[in-house]
């Protein structure tokens, strides 16, 4: 009777090459999604030569506690107000030397927008997400006034201008034309949101 032959062995040399190769396939063609993060300005490292001096009505302060509730200028205030009451800080112009703004010029308020800054404060155990609709108000805040003078003097939206002038896809020369429209509307009104440490009570 003739010998059985066992079962063919399967030859494994290969298999941790054909792995490997398939990881590096892998992590060559994954993407991997990145957060755009938020748009802000940082201070210079370099301490300014002069002391600046703020006067308090200058500043706009806003402060969310870790129950979501608003506490604006020392009073409670709903979210909805929020965008309205920061418009009118921002172009109060109680100098008078702005002369596009339509504030009340209130003495006791911000002198005018290039002296006006908002400082947003939050407590350590404030919700993200209520954070962010603040945040989103009060640049909002920014957006309608300067959209508001972008209108009078380009007969456009200020967003929409700066969207094209930042799009990378936009050419050089329409880029150079809007330069100069987007930092004359910047300029008048300076966006100074402060966002101060965070409060631990």
């Amino acid at each position: 009777m003739p010998r059985r032959k066992g079962a063919p062995e399967v030859n494994a040399g290969s298999m941790a090459d054909i792995a490997f190769l398939l990881l590096i396939f892998f992590l060559v063609t994954t993407t991997i999604e990145t957060d755009a993060g938020l748009d802000r300005m940082l201070p210079p490292i370099e301490p300014p030569e002069e002391d600046v001096i703020i006067r308090q009505k200058n500043i706009f302060t806003v402060n969310i506690n870790k129950n979501g509730q608003l506490l604006v200028e020392d009073e409670l205030m709903n979210l909805k107000n929020l965008r309205s009451a920061a418009i009118g800080f921002l172009e109060n112009n109680a100098d008078g030397s702005c002369t596009y703004c339509k504030g009340k010029k209130d003495p006791g308020s911000s002198d005018n927008p290039t002296k006006a800054i908002i400082s947003l404060k939050n407590d350590r155990e404030t919700k993200y997400s209520t954070y962010i609709t603040v945040q989103n108000e009060l640049v909002g805040a920014y957006n309608d006034l300067r959209n508001r003078e972008a209108q009078r003097l380009y007969q456009r939206d200020f967003t929409d201008m700066e969207s094209e002038y930042l799009n990378p896809e936009t050419p050089s020369s329409v880029r150079d034309e809007l330069k100069d429209k987007v930092k004359r509307i910047q300029d008048m009104f300076p966006q100074k949101l402060s966002e101060a440490d965070t409060s631990t009570n």
